[in-house]
C-alpha cells in the first residue's frame, strides 16, 4: 500500500507531467522556489535537479545581459508571477551552471497542483537569434523606469541628508550611482577659494567601486568663457551629453585638457555631465560615463541626472555649512583653552580632543590660573551643547569664574553659588557641570586641595605608588538650575609624588557601558601608569580608558606634585 501511495504523490505526479513535455520546463511554488524540473532544462542550464529544486529561481538563473544579477523589483517575470497570470517573453538571460549565459525565451503559465496554493509553471527554449534581441519599449538596459526613478531619488534624499560630512556624501553618492545608472562616477568640486578640484573618479570593476587616484586631484580654473560641456556645467549654465567626440579638436583651457585625459584613460564613450548647485553658488559637477555598457546617454537620463544633482547640492551645501560652523567652533574652543602657568614643584599638562565623529564641538573646557598668597585655581568644565553657542557660554562661563575667584578669596563652593546665581542673569550659558578647586602651597612644603564638584564627575588622585580613588566630596548639583541651594567643599593634602587628574565626561561615558564602568577603567588605567612621567601618563590615559564609541570632545588637566622650594 505505501509502495503504491507513492507512486501518487503530487511530487511524483508533477514530474510525470514534466517529462512528456517536449520542452525545457521546471515549476516555481507561491515563494518562488523550484518544486520540480525535466531532464530538457537540467541539460540547457548544465544543472541536476538536486541542484535546481528547493532554490529561488530568480537568485539561482536570472541574470542581466552582462552577466549581473537583477534586482527583483526589475525582474520581467515578477509581475505575472506575483498576479498569478500568463506572461511570455524573448528578454532573459539564465546562467548555467557552469557560469556561461543563456539568452531564452520563456513563457509562464499558472498551474493548480491538488488544490494547493497556485503554483506556476515555466516553458523555456534558447534564443537562437544570434544577436541581441531589439530592445522594447519600458525595457532599456540603460534606462531607469520611472518606479526606479522614484526609488532612487528617495533613497539618494535618505542617505544624503544623514550625513553632515563632505567625504561621506560624496562616498554614497558615488555607490548610489553606480552600477544602477553608469560605470565611471566623477566629481568636480569649487572650493571656498573658487579652485576646482577632481574629487572622485569611481570605476566599477567586477562589482567593487575603484578609486582612480591618478585622475584625481587639482584642476585648472573655471574658464568665463569656454562652451566645453565641463566649463559650462562648472559655471552653472547647463547640463550637457558628451562623448570623447566633443574634446578631439585642440582643448582650449586646461580643464579640457584634463577631460580629454579622462575620456582616453577610462574609455569611455558616453558621458553626462551636470552641475551641483548649492544655495547661493555652484559647488561643482558630476559626470557620469559608460564604458563597458553599450547604450549611450539619452536626454531621458540627463533629466534624471539634474534631479540628482539637486539633491546632491543641499546635501554638500548643508554638509559644508556644518563644517565651516565647526571649524569656527574649534578654533575658538582652542584659542580660549589656556596656556597653563608655570607654578614652581608643580607638574601641569592639559589636553583637549574633539570627538572622533565630528558630530560634536563646544563645552568641554579647562582652566588654571595664579592667585594670590601662594595658590593656583584648576577648573574642568562642560557648558551644555555641542555647536558654536556652547563654544560661546564656555568663554563666558571662564570669564565670570576668573572674575569672582580672584576678587572674593573665599572657598571653591561659596565662588560656585556666585557663579552660579551668575550663569542665568549675565551669561548665555543654560547648564553647566565643573569642578573649581584651589591648590595652595604651605610653608611645610606640602600641598593642600580645596574642590567643589558642581554635577561634574569627582576629581581622581593617584599616589605614585599606583593607588587611585575619586575625590567624592563637596558634591553639589549643576549650574544653571536656579535652585540656589548651599555647596560644600573637600580638602584634602596630596602627597608628593602623586597626580592629580581632572577630565570632562567623553573619557568616561559611553552608550555601550555604565559611567560606572567607565570611571573605574579611568581608575585602573590611571593607577597603571602612576610611574609614567606627567605627559606619557596623559597620553596614555587618554588612549586607553577613552571608549572607542565615545561620541563627546574630552578636556583633561593633569598635575604632578612636586617638592616646592622656600626661601628661609
Amino acid at each position: 500500500m505505501a509502495a503504491a501511495d507513492q507512486e501518487h504523490t503530487p511530487a511524483t505526479a508533477l514530474a510525470g507531467m514534466l517529462a512528456t513535455l517536449g520542452t525545457a520546463a521546471y515549476v516555481v511554488d507561491v515563494r518562488g522556489h523550484i518544486v520540480a524540473v525535466n531532464a530538457l532544462a537540467e541539460r540547457l542550464l548544465r544543472r541536476t535537479a538536486a541542484e535546481l529544486v528547493s532554490g529561488d529561481a530568480h537568485d539561482l538563473l536570472h541574470r542581466d545581459a552582462r552577466g549581473g544579477p537583477i534586482p527583483r523589483a526589475q525582474c520581467r517575470m515578477r509581475p505575472a508571477f506575483m498576479a498569478g497570470r500568463p506572461a511570455q517573453d524573448d528578454l532573459e538571460w539564465f546562467e548555467r551552471g557552469d557560469g556561461s549565459l543563456l539568452p531564452v525565451s520563456w513563457t509562464l503559465t499558472p498551474v493548480d497542483l491538488d488544490g494547493d496554493d497556485m503554483s506556476m509553471l515555466l516553458l523555456f527554449h534558447p534564443r537562437d537569434d544570434g544577436a541581441e534581441p531589439a530592445v522594447r519599449p519600458g525595457h532599456s538596459g540603460g534606462t531607469l523606469q520611472e518606479i526606479e526613478k522614484l526609488a532612487l531619488l528617495a533613497e539618494m534624499t535618505t542617505q544624503l541628508t544623514s550625513t553632515l560630512s563632505v567625504d561621506e556624501a560624496l562616498r554614497r553618492l558615488v555607490s548610489l550611482m553606480l552600477p544602477r545608472l553608469a560605470d565611471w562616477a566623477v566629481i568636480d568640486l569649487i572650493s571656498e577659494r573658487d579652485e576646482v578640484w577632481r574629487s572622485k573618479v569611481v570605476h566599477l570593476e567586477n562589482g567593487t567601486l575603484v578609486s582612480r587616484r591618478e585622475l584625481e586631484g587639482p584642476m585648472a580654473p573655471v574658464p568665463a568663457e569656454s562652451v566645453m560641456p565641463l566649463s559650462r556645467a562648472l559655471r552653472g549654465v547647463a547640463s550637457t551629453l558628451t562623448a570623447p567626440e566633443d574634446y578631439d579638436r585642440s582643448p582650449d583651457t586646461g580643464i579640457a585638457v584634463e577631460q580629454r585625459r579622462l575620456f582616453e584613460v577610462t574609455g569611455m564613450h558616453s558621458a553626462a555631465i551636470a552641475p551641483i548647485r548649492g544655495l547661493r553658488e555652484v559647488l561643482g559637477a558630476l559626470t557620469l560615463g559608460r564604458s563597458d555598457r553599450p547604450e549611450k546617454f539619452t536626454a531621458a537620463d540627463l533629466a534624471l541626472l539634474e534631479d540628482i544633482t539637486r539633491r546632491a547640492g543641499l546635501a554638500l551645501d548643508n554638509a559644508r555649512l556644518y563644517q565651516r560652523q565647526r571649524k569656527v567652533a574649534e578654533t575658538m574652543q582652542r584659542y580660549l583653552l589656556p596656556q597653563l602657568p608655570r607654578v614652581p614643584g608643580l607638574e601641569m599638562t592639559s589636553r583637549y580632543l574633539p570627538a572622533p565623529d565630528a558630530s560634536h564641538v563646544g563645552g568641554d573646557w579647562y582652566d588654571a590660573f595664579a592667585l594670590a598668597e601662594n595658590a593656583t585655581a584648576l577648573v574642568i568644565g562642560d557648558v551644555a551643547g555641542h555647536d558654536l553657542d556652547a563654544a560661546a557660554g564656555m568663554s563666558q562661563l571662564r570669564n565670570v569664574l576668573r572674575a569672582y575667584a580672584w576678587a572674593q578669596k573665599e572657598p571653591p563652593s561659596r565662588v560656585v553659588e556666585r557663579v552660579d546665581r551668575a550663569v542665568l542673569s549675565i551669561t548665555d550659558v543654560s547648564m553647566a557641570t565643573l569642578v573649581f578647586a584651589t591648590l595652595t602651597a604651605g610653608e611645610d612644603g606640602q600641598w593642600e586641595l580645596q574642590w567643589t564638584i558642581g554635577g561634574h564627575p569627582p576629581p581622581l588622585l593617584v599616589t605614585r605608588g599606583g593607588v587611585a580613588r575619586y575625590l567624592t566630596e563637596g558634591g553639589g548639583i549643576l549650574l544653571g538650575t536656579g535652585t540656589d541651594r548651599p555647596r560644600s567643599d573637600g580638602a584634602e593634602v596630596l602627597p608628593l609624588g602623586s597626580t592629580l587628574v581632572l577630565y570632562t565626561d567623553g573619557l568616561v561615558e559611553s552608550p555601550s557601558h555604565s559611567i560606572d564602568d567607565g570611571l573605574e577603567r579611568l581608575r585602573r588605567n590611571a593607577a597603571a601608569l602612576a610611574h609614567r612621567p606627567v605627559e606619557t601618563f596623559t597620553d596614555e590615559l587618554l588612549s586607553r580608558a577613552r571608549p572607542a564609541d565615545n561620541d563627546d570632545d574630552v578636556a583633561l588637566l593633569a598635575l604632578r606634585i612636586g617638592t616646592r622650594s622656600t626661601t628661609r
